[in-house]
């Protein structure tokens, strides 16, 4: 494969991450507004710990899904910095050999930590989405079983 066809194929990779990402931080603040919505005025019961929990999840999911957009720009600002130590062209370009190697090994060391935090936060988003979602389908079907009246 060509330069073009890499770099073409790492766009639509970088842009379906994050359309993922916003999806799950769409779907889960969707989730916390519904719910906030369907609860106002409610009376909270010891039933609503599970609601109350769907919640919290949905929020963790949320702040993961930021932290992972921030460390997916940090990594990629790496990966920037790491490209032009290589091609010579850094605004801090070092002039000696030995500089440039330890340069570009402290920038891949940087890249791989900004790649990993990345991957161990989208995890997370994506765990706690579905935490929430369990959460909820078990308050609500706790409130069907014990609060729905049967003639």
């Amino acid at each position: 494969m060509s330069d073009p066809e890499l770099l073409e194929l790492y766009k639509q990779h970088r842009t379906g991450q994050d359309k993922y990402a916003y999806f799950l931080l769409a779907i889960v603040a969707s989730a916390i507004a519904f719910t906030v919505n369907k609860t106002i005025g409610l009376k909270v019961t010891y039933a609503d710990i599970p609601l109350g929990l769907s919640v919290i999840f949905w929020g963790l999911s949320f702040y993961f899904g930021c932290k992972y957009l921030e460390w997916c720009q940090t990594a990629t600002f790496s990966n920037f910095n790491l490209l032009q130590l290589k091609k010579g062209v850094h605004p801090q370009q070092p002039l000696h050999p030995l500089e440039i190697e330890a340069a570009i090994s402290g920038v891949t060391s940087a890249l791989e930590s900004n790649s990993s935090n990345a991957g161990k936060y989208n995890s997370f988003q994506f765990k706690c989405a579905i935490g929430g979602a369990l959460m909820f389908l078990i308050w609500h079907a706790i409130k069907v079983y014990f609060f729905t009246v049967t003639i």
